[in-house]
């Protein structure tokens, strides 16, 4: 099944400073293969489900590698059965409105 997700990771006990963190998550996600566009508070990404959701958990295993405690995520994740929708035609869909 297709899926999209937004993805929200923060990493626990780390201090204020999480770009190095990001950073290795979205190195995660482009070694992935996975379509990914990185936003200002998370990532879209979009796939099969079961390869997005390994991709997650490779994220949440290198943020833990690099010494993070603990890490909490918020994850949104949207399927469609109707037809293929990628996240460039949802955008499409609303720019072409304006």
């Amino acid at each position: 099944m297709k899926v999209i997700i937004d993805l929200c990771i923060v990493p626990i006990g780390v201090g204020v400073s999480l770009s190095d963190y990001i950073v290795r998550c979205q190195e995660v996600l482009r070694d992935s293969g996975l379509h990914h566009v990185m936003h200002a508070y998370g990532t879209n990404i979009e796939g099969e489900w079961d390869e997005v959701f390994a991709a997650v958990k490779a994220c949440h295993e290198a943020v833990h590698e690099m010494g993070a405690p603990r890490v909490t995520t918020t994850i949104k994740v949207g399927t469609r059965t109707d037809r293929i929708q990628t996240m460039d035609d949802k955008r499409t869909s609303v720019l072409d409105k304006l």
